[in-house]
């Protein structure tokens, strides 16, 4: 059955394509990830983007596994990634369809492998009161979650910790909702659409937990159940689909310590954390001055007593060459708009100045408008994103709500 999520996917995208055909990307015969160390790595410094590596990919992806999902297999959705230059993703099919055993299921399928991609252990927990997705660098026992699904949240929580996991509140609002406590999460999939109109409730929900304290990290998701089009596919709603959703719509950036799968789930836990359109869109980086001397001592993620008087911050925008026309750049402040600038390709940098309340929570963060990044291998992607380009996490002040 087709959830009224992917009918509004339906009717958007045959308004704005008719159709959209592909070739299915080759086979690999990769070896699959070397297993990594546990340890949860470090947070870099922010004074030189040297110190830290900026990975892309995708958080929220449907293979065959998932039977509501087109017939498309690992191998398929791996190799569109790859071809994109992503650099991790996480295949998270519907624990649901499988009674909750993901490990002999997409985890155990001998196409999940690559050399060029860091791939997390995911699986949506899909449940009656809502969606969310755990990542893991190694395997973990999703059966516990799968069982505690209708259990109190208190128990819940003590499953996750006890797995170590990441876990993510998966498109938040409308019908399939996350009904669960948000004091049981890390991230929020606040970009799950390329329609931009159909995310505003999940970005309200996100800044009513900002608001109230809880410093929990954007992030984003395709949420794709349809792949790349290619020979044998079904023709129709699946082809129409994958024009406009697909690996990377959105793209989530994470600034981690190495290039691991560990560093990833570090980096998006710590809110070291951005959100483009697509691969090829603009990366927005947010940064801050604390003591004005010169040098960015705080990025995205961070969290400091305010110094009791003026900050100075740096809005940077990381590939835009794509663009001939300005973009506008929109800095919120708790909630609320604290100043609109427009910001050229060929300047992409900009500094604002505020004064963060002393003895009082606040945060900062930013969003990017203007001309789409074209992506040819999911064409139809720009023309529903209402010229939203990208989004930063906050920088905090005065946030002690511990992780």
């Amino acid at each position: 059955m087709i959830s009224a999520h992917h009918r509004r996917w339906l009717l958007a995208i045959c308004i704005c394509i008719a159709a959209c055909d592909g070739r299915a990307p080759g086979d690999h015969d990769a070896a699959p990830n070397p297993p990594t160390s546990p340890a949860t790595p470090t947070l870099p410094p922010v004074a030189s983007l040297d110190n830290g590596v900026w990975l892309k990919g995708d958080l929220h992806i449907h293979s065959r596994h998932s039977t509501d999902s087109s017939n498309n297999p690992e191998s398929k959705i791996i190799a569109l990634g790859e071809s994109v230059g992503m650099d991790y993703l996480a295949i998270s099919d519907h624990d649901n369809h499988v009674g909750g055993d993901v490990a002999n299921n997409t985890w155990a399928d001998p196409e999940l492998r690559s050399n060029a991609l860091l791939l997390l252990y995911s699986a949506e927990f899909t449940t009656a009161r809502g969606h969310a997705n755990p990542f893991s660098a190694t395997p973990y026992n999703h059966q516990r979650l799968y069982d505690a699904r209708d259990g109190l949240d208190t128990a819940l929580a003590k499953i996750i910790k006890e797995e170590g996991l990441h876990f993510s509140a998966n498109h938040p609002n409308g019908a399939d909702h996350f009904g669960y406590s948000y004091d049981l999460v890390d991230s929020i999939e606040v970009w799950n659409s390329a329609i931009w109109s159909s995310n505003a409730g999940s970005m309200l929900i996100w800044q009513d937990m900002l608001n109230s304290g809880r410093n929990i990290t954007a992030r984003g998701g395709s949420d794709s159940h349809h792949g790349y089009p290619g020979i044998g596919d079904t023709p129709g709603q699946n082809s129409l689909q994958a024009g406009a959703n697909n690996v990377g719509t959105p793209t989530t950036w994470v600034y981690a310590t190495a290039r691991t799968s560990e560093a990833v789930i570090a980096a998006l836990t710590n809110g070291r954390v951005s959100i483009s359109s697509n691969p090829n869109a603009p990366r927005v980086v947010l940064y801050a001055d604390r003591d004005r001397d010169g040098t960015m001592d705080m990025m995205m993620g961070d969290n400091a007593a305010p110094p009791g008087s003026a900050v100075d911050f740096r809005v940077d925008l990381v590939g835009v060459g794509v663009a001939l026309l300005p973009y506008t750049v929109t800095v919120i402040k708790n909630g609320s708009t604290l100043g609109t600038y427009t910001m050229q390709p060929t300047s992409p940098s900009l500094r604002f100045t505020d004064t963060p309340a002393a003895g009082e929570r606040s945060y900062y963060r930013v969003q990017v408008e203007g001309q789409p990044a074209p992506y040819p291998q999911v064409p139809a992607s720009s023309l529903l994103s209402a010229n939203m380009i990208a989004l930063s996490n906050p920088i905090y002040f005065n946030f002690n709500r511990p992780r």
